[in-house]
């Protein structure tokens, strides 16, 4: 049993009768009345996400995990299939379990969190960025750079992104992972 102060971004816990990790939180100290964690739990068997507040001191069950280096492979329809890179064994996880199963390129690196009671898969942490190469999008119109403009673009995966006006087609670019956001081109 762990308490409040032990919570941190990306901690297991067992909560109403299921598993959840901890995608938020935030200690608040009111300057009346005791203090509290606010939170952002996301449960790992659906993929929904909800908020609770625990008191502090509050006792929370922490579930103990493992995490692996995997390898995507291949997807077929809400199937994804990884590769682990220690022991080459293959994993099968649903489509809900991923944070953004669209960015995912064929042969990306990813941490998978299994719990290490039941040897099942908990989540997958994908890279804090990726690079991509833009497959489609309108062409940028010279002179129309004032403002912070932007325009959709579609990249490798299949994934929807807005870039600036000045990414072509064949341009790789830099996305974050936890918001699906253009960073910037990458010149090769």
């Amino acid at each position: 049993m762990a308490s409040t102060s032990d919570i941190r971004n990306g901690l297991c816990i067992k909560f109403n009768n299921d598993i959840y990790k901890i995608v938020e939180f935030l200690h608040v100290k009111p300057g009346k009345g005791p203090a509290f964690v606010r939170t952002k739990l996301k449960s790992l068997t659906s993929g929904k996400t909800l908020d609770n507040t625990f008191s502090a001191g509050h006792k929370i069950d922490v579930v103990r995990v493992e995490t692996h280096t995997f390898q995507y492979l291949y997807n077929e329809g809400n199937d994804y299939h990884f590769m682990n890179n220690e022991t080459f064994e293959q994993i099968t996880l649903e489509k809900n379990i991923l944070d953004a199963p669209e960015l995912l390129k064929e042969g990306t690196n990813v941490m998978v969190q299994i719990n290490a009671e039941t040897e099942s898969p908990l989540s997958v942490d994908m890279p804090a960025s990726i690079v991509l190469e833009v497959t489609y999008t309108e062409p940028g119109v010279k002179g129309n750079t004032a403002t912070n403009a932007t325009k959709p673009a579609t990249v490798e995966t299949g994934a929807q992104v807005n870039v600036p006006l000045f990414i072509n087609e064949g341009d790789k670019i830099k996305i974050d992972t936890a918001s699906g956001s253009y960073i910037e081109r990458i010149k090769e």
